[in-house]
């Protein structure tokens, strides 16, 4: 009886210590990931505060510029194939597009439609947000780069906080990047 015992227990041990082991393994792999994510992150952020100053259009233009194709509910500067883009999405009655205002000219240069996948999942969250706004992205996009002086707007979220509708706007400034929060009430 004894050495089941003391078999039991160095078992129990050894499970702990798997267990432990495992963990500490888990721990490691997916601090490693995170980490690598960030500086790919970085690094995304720094090629597109390298490319912002080409662009001669604001983004709130931008938002302006695709209300053609409907009520804008996004909008931002990305870096597309190493190029940069200025995109907005915006939404008429049930449908959505895809926007692709020119950033040196302000001119639409293309418009797709959005059907399925992540961008549908988005731009159904965004209008969501934008049913209940008051107020048009391109006020707020405004009225962030007014308080915010010597920034650029680089990108425009609406979401809902609690029971409100706020957008997240990205700003630029030197190469940093800050976000904040307006109300669209």
């Amino acid at each position: 009886m004894r050495n089941h015992n003391a078999n039991l227990r160095e078992d129990a041990g050894m499970r702990k210590g798997l267990v432990f082991g495992l963990a500490v393994v888990s721990v490691w792999l997916l601090g490693g990931l995170l980490v690598s994510a960030q500086e790919t992150h970085d690094k995304a952020q720094a090629e597109l505060a390298k490319a912002l100053p080409s662009a001669k259009v604001s983004l709130a233009k931008g938002l302006t510029a695709s209300a053609r194709k409907g009520t804008p509910i996004s909008g931002k500067f990305e870096l597309e194939k190493g190029k940069l883009q200025l995109s907005v999405y915006t939404m008429q009655g049930d449908t959505f597009s895809e926007v692709v205002v020119n950033h040196n000219t302000g001119k639409v240069a293309k418009a797709e439609p959005i059907t399925s996948g992540e961008d549908y999942t988005a731009a159904t969250a965004q209008r969501a947000a934008m049913t209940k706004a008051k107020k048009s992205l391109q006020t707020v996009v405004d009225a962030a780069v007014k308080a915010h002086a010597g920034t650029r707007a680089v990108s425009v979220f609406p979401t809902i906080k609690g029971e409100h509708a706020v957008a997240e706007i990205t700003l630029a400034k030197g190469g940093a990047f800050t976000t904040v929060s307006e109300s669209l009430e």
